[in-house]
C-alpha cells in the first residue's frame, strides 16, 4: 500500500494556528511561531521541576500528587490540538519533539509541524491514539516516584474527554465526528476501562483519582470517582 501524501508544513501549521484560537490547551506552537532562547534543560527534566512547582503551589510534599496533576494537565495541552485538528481539518499533526515554553506549562514543537491526513490513514482511531500515548510513556518512564499506572491512564481518558467537551462547546457542527471520535479513543490502548462517558455532552466519570484531593489547597474534579455525583 502506498504511503499517503502528507500535508505539507505549511499546512499543518495553517491548522494548528486555526485551532489555537480556541484558545488555552489548544496553543501548540511550532518552531516556526516562536522567537527567543530556546531551554537547555530536557523535556523529562522540566517536568519535574514543575511537579515540584505544582507541590508548593497547593502545600504538599507527596511528590505523586505533583506529578499527576502535571500530567494530567500536559495529556491536555496534547489531546486539544490533536483532535481538533484531525476533526477540523483532517490532518493528525505529529506531536514528537516536544519541549516546554519558557517557565510556564505551556508546550511547543521543537521542528516545523508535520502530520498526516486523517482520512487517508489504515486506522486513524489507533494513529490519534499514539499521539499522545507515546510522550506520555516517553516522561512517564522517567518519573523519579511511582505513580499506579491507571491513575496515569486515568489522568489521559479524563484529558481526552474534558479537552472534546471543549471542542463540542466551540463548534457544536462537528459534534457528531467529536463524540465518535472521543468514544472511538476510549476504546484503545491504555484507555480501555478508564472511565465511561455519562452524558451526552461529554461528561465523564473516571475509575481512578488524579490525587488533587489529597493536597491541603486542592480538592476533587469534576469527573473524580471520589465525588458524589
Amino acid at each position: 500500500m502506498e504511503e499517503p501524501v502528507r500535508p505539507t508544513s505549511a499546512a499543518v501549521g495553517d491548522a494548528l494556528r486555526d485551532v489555537a484560537g480556541l484558545g488555552g490547551f489548544f496553543v501548540l506552537p511550532g518552531t516556526a511561531d516562536t522567537a527567543g532562547p530556546r531551554r537547555a534543560a530536557s523535556f523529562a527534566d522540566g517536568f519535574a521541576e514543575r511537579a515540584r512547582e505544582v507541590n508548593r503551589r497547593f502545600g504538599t510534599s507527596e511528590a505523586r500528587v505533583g506529578v499527576s496533576i502535571v500530567h494530567l494537565g500536559l495529556a491536555a495541552r496534547l489531546w486539544s490540538p490533536l483532535l481538533a485538528c484531525t476533526v477540523l481539518h483532517g490532518i493528525v499533526p505529529d506531536l514528537r519533539n516536544l519541549e516546554w515554553v519558557d517557565d510556564t506549562s505551556a508546550i511547543r514543537l521543537q521542528r516545523s509541524p508535520e502530520g498526516r491526513p486523517a482520512g487517508e490513514l489504515p486506522d486513524m482511531v489507533t494513529a490519534v491514539y499514539e499521539q499522545v500515548a507515546a510522550p506520555l510513556q516517553e516522561l512517564e518512564d522517567t518519573f523519579e516516584v511511582k505513580v499506579a499506572q491507571r491513575l496515569l491512564d486515568g489522568n489521559a481518558a479524563s484529558a481526552l474527554v474534558g479537552s472534546a467537551a471543549v471542542l463540542l462547546r466551540a463548534r457544536p457542527e462537528a459534534r457528531s465526528a467529536v463524540i465518535r471520535l472521543t468514544r472511538d479513543l476510549l476504546n484503545v490502548g491504555r484507555l480501555v476501562g478508564t472511565g465511561s462517558i455519562t452524558g451526552p455532552d461529554l461528561t465523564f466519570r473516571r475509575r481512578s483519582c488524579c490525587l488533587l484531593y489529597r493536597a491541603p489547597n486542592g480538592g476533587m474534579c469534576g469527573d473524580c470517582c471520589l465525588s458524589g455525583r
